[in-house]
């Protein structure tokens, strides 16, 4: 029998209408903020797929993802002023509509982020239902990430000992591993390697990390 959380019946603390369509929103938005940090956002693009694409807004999507990138968190009541915050601050943003690619799920979106400085990455993300998100793509690479823990995310060239590397950087640090997974679009080449632990990842390990000359970049998510 499976079992069932008090979560799944009464469902998450959120502002607007719909667990899917508004706080899965906001968090997945949110998450994707947290990976893009310490880079910030000078200018996103949400492109909207499925049912996102055909209820956006009226169900709030829109503002849930734009105050999630802005750094809300669903439960925040500033999502209803999203679009005033966001025109006060300057924060740039629009919105497209994709209603002829199939996904694999109706609540996608994808969320193309640019600091103005030449770093851009792009995640797409999915609301599960219940207010619960996933990741399921870094730039083009499929991956498979909720961001329910602490995690590390490594870019990297696809080479041996790169691995071994991190996880020996880990092991120094005393951070328990509780699931680690590489991602890659082809042998030899761009790949993510995604550590998520239970605790806290110390900061300085991300610095350790980079030093490998095939890592091209690390992102501490604390949650």
């Amino acid at each position: 029998m499976e079992f069932i959380s008090i979560f799944d019946v009464i469902g998450p603390n959120m502002i607007g209408p719909s667990s899917s369509h508004t706080a899965g929103a906001a968090s997945m938005a949110l998450l994707a903020r947290k990976i893009f940090k310490p880079s910030v956002p000078a200018f996103v693009r949400f492109t909207l797929y499925g049912s996102f694409a055909k209820t956006y807004k009226g169900h709030g999507t829109d503002k849930a993802l734009l105050g999630g990138i802005m750094g809300f968190s669903p439960d925040d009541e500033r999502i209803r002023d999203s679009f005033r915050i966001a025109e006060e601050t300057g924060f740039r943003y629009e919105f497209t509509v994709d209603e002829k690619t199939e996904t694999e799920h109706a609540n996608t979106a994808d969320i193309f982020m640019d600091d103005g400085n030449g770093y851009t990455f792009q995640v797409r993300g999915v609301s599960v239902g219940g207010g619960k998100i996933k990741l399921t793509k870094f730039n083009d690479i499929d991956v498979d990430f909720t961001g329910e823990y602490s995690a590390l995310i490594v870019r990297q060239i696809d080479r041996p000992g790169v691995a071994a590397h991190i996880t020996k950087c880990l092991a120094e640090a005393n951070v328990n591993i509780a699931f680690m997974d590489l991602f890659r679009e082809d042998k030899g080449e761009t790949a993510y390697t995604v550590i998520q632990s239970d605790e806290a990842i110390p900061e300085y390990v991300v610095k350790e990390i980079a030093q490998f000359d095939k890592i091209e970049n690390v992102k501490l998510v604390q949650i």
